[in-house]
């Protein structure tokens, strides 16, 4: 399903309602409705078009395991940049995926009452690319470099990378996809941003005739998280157990999209996305094995979905240029919902 019908009218008002004082905690309790078989019905928010970011979730609707914990998931999908805040407050859905650890804090700087109450890929899958004959071993060669991103990219990592490696604002280029492929392949001097976990070394490849230099800033020091579960304060407050056995199924939907087979779970991602193919997905599961993106950093440690403390605050204080008011980063996250150690 996908949310393009949704009242933009009713959305603006539930955006609204989300950040004014008291937010969803002043809504009385917030129950998830139950479909006619008794199952707990969660709608969530993909956050943009699906893609194999998104594999362990559709692995656990495919698997069974939500349904086996008294759970109704649906994941509804939409345009990219779609307005989670809004979708969340207008209780339009009960949960979202948020794509990096900028996401909470956003929604904190904004005084929204959604927190992160899992992380399931601990490595962010954004990449720089450039020709296989640049010199860029580090990411600390970028200076004086055109760096070709998406605007969202300018708003969120681009922060982190200005500031760490000392850039020039100027070397910023937002611009659409098509714009910077078009850009990238012209300049041989110029670097684009993309994501593992969209494909795009692959794509750059097929379309630019080269296999790209691939530099992954989270082996250089990027704290973000990715793939997060967002839920409103007081819906997780009021639908607990729900919100648990949610994060529980999810962890086996992962790992088994991960390291199982992910055939049902790719047919569904290709029925909501048909633009993508089989080959693409499994060029990304392979990603998402080789680069430990899922069970790799603090999943290790204390398992799929696990956050800590030491690296929100790291991320926090990294990025405080990208908030007019640095947020309280210890209100964006909570650990108190996953399964554990294991």
């Amino acid at each position: 399903m996908t949310f393009d019908r949704l009242s933009r009218r009713n959305l603006l008002l539930g955006a609204a309602g989300l950040t004014a004082a008291g937010g969803l905690s002043a809504c009385g309790r917030t129950e998830a409705p139950v479909d006619e078989s008794g199952r707990v019905r969660l709608r969530l928010a993909a956050g943009g078009p699906v893609t194999a970011a998104h594999g362990g979730f559709y692995q656990a609707i495919a698997t069974g395991a939500y349904e086996r914990r008294g759970l109704n998931v649906e994941i509804l999908t939409g345009a990219a940049g779609a307005d989670v805040p809004a979708l969340l407050a207008a209780s339009a859905v009960e949960l979202a995926i948020g794509v990096d650890s900028f996401a909470p804090l956003r929604l904190i700087a904004d005084r929204a009452p959604v927190k992160a109450v899992a992380a399931f890929l601990q490595k962010d899958p954004v990449v720089l690319m450039a020709r296989p004959d640049q010199p860029l071993e580090t990411l600390s060669a970028l200076r004086d470099r055109p760096i070709l991103m998406s605007p969202a990219d300018q708003a969120g990592f681009w922060n982190w990378l200005r500031t760490r490696f000392e850039l020039a604002a100027d070397q910023a280029r937002p611009g659409t996809p098509e714009d910077n492929l078009k850009a990238f392949i012209a300049d041989p001097r110029s670097v684009l941003v993309g994501r593992l976990t969209a494909g795009d070394p692959a794509m750059i490849a097929r379309e630019a005739g080269f296999e790209p230099r691939v530099l992954i800033p989270a082996d250089d020091g990027y704290p973000s998280y990715a793939g997060l579960v967002l839920a409103p304060n007081a819906f997780a407050r009021d639908n607990a157990r729900a919100l648990r056995d949610f994060i529980a199924a999810s962890v086996e939907g992962w790992r088994d999209y991960v390291h199982g087979d992910g055939t049902r779970a790719d047919a569904l991602i290709r029925r909501a996305n048909p633009d993508l193919n089989q080959r693409l997905l499994n060029a990304v599961r392979d990603s998402l094995r080789t680069e430990a993106m899922v069970d790799g950093g603090d999943a290790a440690l204390y398992g799929l979905g696990a956050m800590t403390l030491d690296r929100w605050q790291a991320f926090a204080e990294q990025t405080e240029a990208a908030y007019a008011s640095p947020p309280d980063w210890r209100e964006a996250f909570t650990a108190q919902y996953l399964p554990g150690r294991g």
